[in-house]
């Protein structure tokens, strides 16, 4: 009797081990939004964490989702090292930027664009752990202002601010010069 409830609570305890085997998933962590500046670089930052240690199986894959809700483009991917994509509009535009050892599969996508304004995911599978949370970073990409337009600012600043002090300048003499007339005036209806 004794051994059949050693075997009964054995398979119990492997039933529920078993169980929170296939519960483990990867969690992967991303800003929700970043914005950047029409033709700089971005850094995409994704983390993960892991229930099992990292694996050579690991895997990373970045997509992109356009604002006008178009077809999911690949971004980047990752397996043992990094693959660029070899064609789309990422082509020679993405460098990785993570450290498996770190739990760190960032990115950094080159050159940004107005076209590049859409949700990237990120998701990571680490084997066992093959499911798991999808990263989302919503990317926003703004207009710089052009040096031309700065420049033009200053030169309307500085010659709005120019001709201010000149019409105060111009106000000051005329007062003065009034004055110094009237004073005259005076002076010589006090003489006579």
């Amino acid at each position: 009797m004794r051994g059949r409830t050693w075997l009964g609570a054995a398979l119990v305890l492997g039933a529920q081990l078993r169980a929170l085997w296939l519960a483990a998933a990867v969690e992967v962590h991303t800003a929700k939004e970043v914005v950047a500046v029409n033709g700089t670089n971005q850094r995409l930052k994704c983390t993960f964490s892991s229930s099992s240690p990292v694996s050579q199986q690991l895997s990373v894959s970045w997509n992109f989702q356009p604002e006008d809700l178009s077809a999911h483009e690949p971004v980047f991917y990752y397996l043992k090292e990094p693959y660029k994509p070899p064609s789309g509009r990422f082509k020679e535009r993405v460098t990785w930027d993570g450290n498996i050892e770190r739990n760190d599969v960032s990115i950094i996508i080159w050159n940004l664009q107005p076209s590049d304004n859409g949700t990237f995911t990120c998701q990571v599978t680490n084997w066992p752990d093959v499911y798991g949370t999808i990263g989302e970073v919503r990317l926003r990409v703004v207009q710089k202002v052009n040096f031309s337009e700065i420049h033009f600012l200053a030169v309307a600043i500085g010659s709005a601010s120019v001709l201010m002090i000149i019409v105060v300048t111009a106000v000051i003499i005329c007062r003065q010069r009034r004055r110094k007339a009237r004073d005259k005036r005076l002076e010589v209806a006090d003489t006579e």
